[in-house]
């Protein structure tokens, strides 16, 4: 993987944020790759396809790129919200490759892939409708809460100019891929849960330690009122895609470090 941007492909273009998507765009084509089946490269999906920027001819799985010149944050903007929460139920939503670049050197800092699957509604952020004044007045953007979508469920690509191997963000992908069998509902609470466990920052935790969490579950599902339920729930659900490990006595483990978010 090349993490240089390709200047030639936006040489004809004099917005500087038309000119790093023209270039981030052909860079993904050069050197993406598919993480779910071994095919080595990604097609472009035709210019001014909806949502969709490549395909893989292997699997069929889709891609969407989003880069931005400042690090990777809690929020990333996106497209109308409306369309994304319908993706979300209908899991047709693409995987998202995120690219931060450094617009000084025009090469690529960091990429991190969302897979379809690790996208619950829970982290779809409504925006305020554009003003009267507007060309698509009314019209209403979303934000994706990525501080929301564990730091296990971003697999990374490229970390501070260092590539990862591609056998290494093949693992991950793999690791997580059961969570595309669960119904949109669940893996919302997988994940939430997942979250809440890497909150407390540390390796082996207790489920009294869970529960004190019990208040940010609330917030997103106010109107289950057996929290402490699920969360015991989505613990074992965790166990079983190997996240996390029982330790016995109320004590479980991460089964993995935390990745450098």
């Amino acid at each position: 993987m090349q993490l240089a941007l390709p200047t030639e492909a936006a040489a004809n273009y004099k917005s500087s944020s038309q000119r790093a998507r023209v270039a981030t765009e052909a860079w993904g084509s050069d050197n993406l790759y598919c993480p779910n089946c071994a095919k080595e490269y990604l097609t472009s999906t035709p210019v001014n396809t909806p949502s969709v920027d490549y395909t893989c001819g292997g699997c069929e799985s889709t891609f969407q790129l989003k880069s931005q010149s400042s690090p990777l944050s809690v929020r990333i903007v996106d497209s109308a919200y409306g369309k994304m929460c319908e993706a979300v139920r209908s899991k047709t939503a693409p995987s998202l490759f995120l690219v931060h670049y450094d617009k000084n050197r025009w090469s690529v800092s960091d990429v991190i892939l969302v897979p379809h699957f690790a996208f619950s509604l829970s982290v779809i952020e409504k925006r305020k409708p554009l003003g009267p004044s507007a060309k698509r007045a009314g019209w209403v953007g979303c934000n994706i809460l990525l501080g929301r979508i564990p730091v296990d469920a971003r697999v990374q690509l490229v970390v501070n100019g260092t590539v990862v191997k591609p056998s290494q963000v093949r693992k991950q992908y793999a690791l997580l891929r059961p969570l595309s069998s669960f119904t949109v509902e669940t893996r919302g609470w997988t994940l939430n849960v997942l979250n809440e466990v890497r909150a407390l920052g540390k390796v082996k935790f207790t489920l009294e330690e869970v529960y004190r969490r019990e208040f940010s579950l609330s917030l997103l599902y106010p109107n289950n009122h057996h929290i402490r339920e699920k969360i015991r729930q989505q613990l074992q659900v965790l166990r079983d895609l190997g996240l996390i490990h029982f330790l016995g006595n109320g004590r479980y483990g991460l089964t993995a470090p935390t990745p450098k978010s």
